[in-house]
């Protein structure tokens, strides 16, 4: 636009004036556009100041922070790792470089997931190489069932909140408890599940029963595959058309139904709180329904693809 208000022969000292830059620029605009035309007014990348973390520092940093038993620590914060780096190693650096440096370099700030010390890898590749041979037979469909518990009082959750401000959540105290059994099947996402107030053989019996009436089975063969919990294995339970196959001992994980109970407490139990059974109740019939109707969203979310 200063270019062509040039052509107009406006005079080059109120074109500088009109977009707010020096005479100079100006001329440098001109100077561009001579020589390469448009092109040669596009603004390419700037280099700004030069990095206060040197690369031989930022591979010493990024070591640190995967490993932090080199600095005799348990875990970092930002913090703590500034600290570190200004007192032990004699770093001049502002605690505003250090966490940039951490968020260049992808590091977040997560809370660890428990993991159990008690898995045998070796039982859980045979269980993983067996999921592979159900996979490759068109005959057989995989249904993976668990129990979740959810609590009257809220799961409250880490959010945004300005500095110097409590976040309160407010809870009834009553401790309500329903529990639900579902299945789900992660090749076409069919949901199922019924509520409980507890857990045991007979009412896990009481869920085949309706399972086997309500489920619709696509194919001839159909695993039901679970935890170890003792109602599981009670031998006096009639499975119906469901052939029972049991997880590795401490081994959630590989177990994708576990993924939809975290999405259901995310998305509905979430600082939800509620004074009375019935209350309770109704959420979770509104939870699961909306569970049901997402057959495809199921399929994405207990995808069997990272088992194979």
């Amino acid at each position: 636009m200063a270019i062509r208000a040039l052509t107009l022969n406006i005079p080059a000292e109120q074109v500088a004036a009109l977009y707010s830059v020096s005479l100079r620029s100006l001329n440098n605009w001109v100077r561009w556009f001579n020589q390469q035309g448009i092109d040669g007014l596009v603004e390419g990348a700037r280099t700004g100041r030069p990095s206060k973390i040197t690369p031989e520092q930022s591979a010493h940093y990024r070591q640190l922070i995967e490993q932090p038993e080199l600095a005799d620590q348990l875990h970092w914060t930002a913090v703590k790792f500034h600290g570190y780096l200004r007192q032990e190693l004699q770093h001049e650096i502002g605690y505003r470089t250090v966490v940039r440096w951490l968020h260049d370099n992808n590091f977040r700030l997560k809370v660890p997931q428990p993991w159990p010390d008690r898995q045998d890898e070796a039982q859980r590749q045979l269980f993983l190489e067996r999921l592979k041979g159900y996979l490759l037979d068109d005959d057989i469909d995989i249904w993976y069932l668990d129990e979740m518990g959810i609590e009257g009082d809220p799961r409250p959750r880490r959010r945004w909140a300005q500095k110097g401000t409590k976040v309160r959540v407010p809870y009834y105290g009553e401790h309500l408890r329903m529990n639900v059994t579902g299945l789900v099947g992660p090749r076409n996402g069919q949901f199922y599940a019924l509520e409980f107030t507890h857990t045991d053989s007979e009412v896990f019996q009481v869920f085949l029963d309706h399972a086997n009436q309500d489920v619709k089975l696509e194919r001839p063969i159909n695993i039901i595959i679970c935890d170890n919990a003792t109602w599981h294995k009670k031998k006096s339970l009639k499975w119906g058309a469901f052939e029972p196959v049991f997880l590795p001992p401490y081994s959630p994980d590989l177990n994708p139904i576990e993924r939809l109970w975290l999405l259901i407490k995310a998305e509905w139990f979430t600082d939800f709180f509620a004074k009375t059974r019935q209350q309770l109740l109704e959420r979770i019939d509104q939870a699961l329904l909306w569970v049901m109707q997402r057959t495809g969203d199921n399929q994405r979310t207990c995808s069997l693809e990272r088992f194979t």
